[in-house]
């Protein structure tokens, strides 16, 4: 069995569903609201689980109700939790628009996330004995890098998430194995708007990556090959909150296993193209058999 350690973070969702986002200075009435677990790193975790892998969570929440609750999620989904630590103070929340175009607008509060600066010595452990470790930016950059260094030394293969984007500083990207940003990471990584272009400045930086692509699915280049763009699924967006996560999930299990990358993509893309068709983030996310079921039918 693939598996893969996740440092990253855990936040509660706090989810808005309204008809279109605001605008600066406007009040909408919203239709819904929803509190869901979720975070990036806790995102990864469950779709990597959900997908097959052996999952251990590295990261921290806070000794409130959300911090339980989180915990609680990741251990139903059956991922490793003994790393997960807890600290004083609150947990992580994500405040979170969604249209009903499936679009999303997402502010972070940390909260106990930012408190991961560094990792102890059964982190590195969980580290070393993983096919890969999936990074995002929602912890301190401090402890993202110290990650990426352990995977590093030890040989394991490190899958970073460019987001919440920001300038990746040289010594973490020297790091990075498989970079996936989106479209829009990626163009405000480079300054460039087209994704084709954008992939052979990131090149200069890391071996390999992968670029989503929302609905027209993802692309793949590498310093040794050239650009390839696999498809997704067509299907109706209702909350395409967690569908970047959920692909980098099923990714990393994909190619644990040894699939070539475009077949590992085309599966990872069918898994995303589950996930949006289903409100919320963590709640969203699908499981082996149905992931099978759907590539199989693309």
């Amino acid at each position: 069995m693939t598996r893969i350690a996740v440092l990253g973070s855990t936040n509660m969702d706090l989810v808005a569903y309204v008809a279109r986002a605001p605008q600066h200075g406007e009040t909408v009435t919203g239709r819904e609201f929803r509190t869901v677990p979720g975070g990036k790193g806790a995102n990864q975790a469950i779709a990597a689980a959900r997908s097959g892998a052996e999952v251990t969570m590295i990261g921290a929440v806070g000794n409130d109700d959300f911090g339980t609750r989180l915990r609680a999620t990741l251990d139903h989904s059956g991922v490793d939790t003994d790393l997960l630590r807890t600290v004083e103070g609150p947990s992580g929340t994500a405040h979170i628009v969604v249209d009903d175009e499936g679009g999303n607008a997402i502010v972070v509060v940390p909260g106990a996330n930012g408190t991961v600066t560094a990792l102890h010595y059964d982190d590195e452990a969980a580290i070393t004995g993983a096919d890969a470790l999936l990074l995002q930016l929602e912890l301190p950059m401090d402890g993202v890098f110290a990650g990426a260094d352990a995977a590093r030394r030890h040989g394991v293969r490190t899958i970073l998430t460019p987001a919440p984007v920001q300038p990746l500083p040289p010594e973490l990207l020297e790091a990075t194995g498989l970079l996936v940003p989106n479209e829009h990471e990626a163009a405000a990584l480079t300054g460039i708007a087209d994704p084709h272009e954008a992939v052979t400045a990131l090149l200069r930086r890391v071996p390999e990556v992968v670029i989503t692509l929302g609905a027209a699915g993802s692309m793949y280049a590498s310093r040794f090959a050239e650009p390839v763009t696999v498809p997704a699924p067509q299907v109706r967006a209702v909350d395409t909150t967690a569908a970047g996560d959920t692909f980098v999930g099923a990714l990393a299990v994909a190619l644990g296993e040894g699939r070539p990358m475009e077949k590992a993509m085309a599966w990872a893309s069918a898994a995303a193209a589950l996930s949006v068709q289903r409100p919320g983030a963590s709640s969203s996310m699908p499981y082996r058999s149905e992931i099978d079921a759907e590539a199989a039918a693309s």
